[in-house]
């Protein structure tokens, strides 16, 4: 019998906060954009160049990670920069994608 994973209790607030990462996760652009901060903050435009999302495309997914707590964003002069907030999210996307050949 597979080992029950005990969470610790939560607020209906700390639940909607998860629900909400879990919700901009969802999207393959928004994961393209997080897989091309796996080195380290990089500007928008070197995240269209990685990603080949338009700017627009990218700065709407780069938004909605921001809003949800993936991302932050630093001001350098006159580029703002991107960097992923928690870089346990990488275990997760490895943990998910290590998974992929067992499809129901």
């Amino acid at each position: 019998m597979p080992k029950k994973i005990m969470c610790r209790e939560m607020s209906d607030q700390e639940i909607e906060l998860i629900a909400a990462r879990f919700r901009a996760l969802g999207e393959a652009s928004r994961l393209k954009l997080i897989m091309a901060l796996e080195e380290g903050a990089k500007n928008v435009s070197q995240l269209v160049k990685a990603t080949r999302l338009s700017q627009s495309n990218a700065s709407c997914h780069l938004r909605t990670l921001t809003n949800a707590g993936v991302l932050v964003r630093h001001r350098e002069k006159t580029e703002v920069y991107y960097a992923v907030a928690v870089r346990e999210i990488y275990g997760l996307i490895l943990k998910v994608s290590d998974n992929l050949d067992r499809r129901p």
